[in-house]
């Protein structure tokens, strides 16, 4: 089994219920599944929509990098994700940020995710799922990673803490 890490976010609707269904679905698919705190963040790339709840999920796998996409992408449906723009509002967005130190540069998939090293939004809640964990490319912690980030690149407004 491959210990793999994935991104989720959410702006568009019901964001903390999609997250949950989304979580829930996942759950169905990798074993140990663990889920780091959610928080909200400021959007990237097009700019002109609401914040976004980000969260990531840590679990293991027996599927291939392609196999766990394509069930990833039949989650996203599930969740209600329709088709946008890029960079535009989403229902659900999962992303794979990290299968196992496998690297890989395909037409459909690239992993480790080419832009999670500047995302405070998907370094912060891996870093609270385990901030040794080390990027294959770089070779830097999760951690180290997120303290490169200048405060003007930082996107999360705040941590959501949810009470039991």
């Amino acid at each position: 089994m491959t210990t793999v890490y994935l991104a989720l976010g959410s702006n568009v609707g019901n964001s903390a219920g999609h997250i949950k269904q989304a979580v829930d679905l996942l759950g169905d698919l990798l074993s140990d599944i663990r889920q780091a705190p959610t928080y909200i963040s400021k959007a990237v790339g097009y700019t002109d929509q609401p914040d976004f709840l980000n969260t990531a999920v840590g679990g293991r796998t027996d599927s291939g990098p392609e196999d766990l996409l394509l069930a990833i992408k039949k989650i996203e449906r599930q969740v209600g994700r329709r088709a946008t723009f890029h960079w535009g509002p989403r229902e659900i967005d999962i992303d794979i940020i990290l299968y196992g130190d496998r690297v890989l540069d395909s037409q459909r998939l690239v992993i480790p995710h080419p832009s999670f090293r500047e995302r405070d939004f998907v370094l912060m809640p891996l870093n609270d799922l385990d901030p040794s964990l080390v990027d294959p490319v770089s070779g830097q912690t999760v951690r180290q990673l997120l303290d490169k980030i200048g405060t003007p690149n930082r996107s999360i407004i705040k941590r959501i803490d949810e009470k039991a």
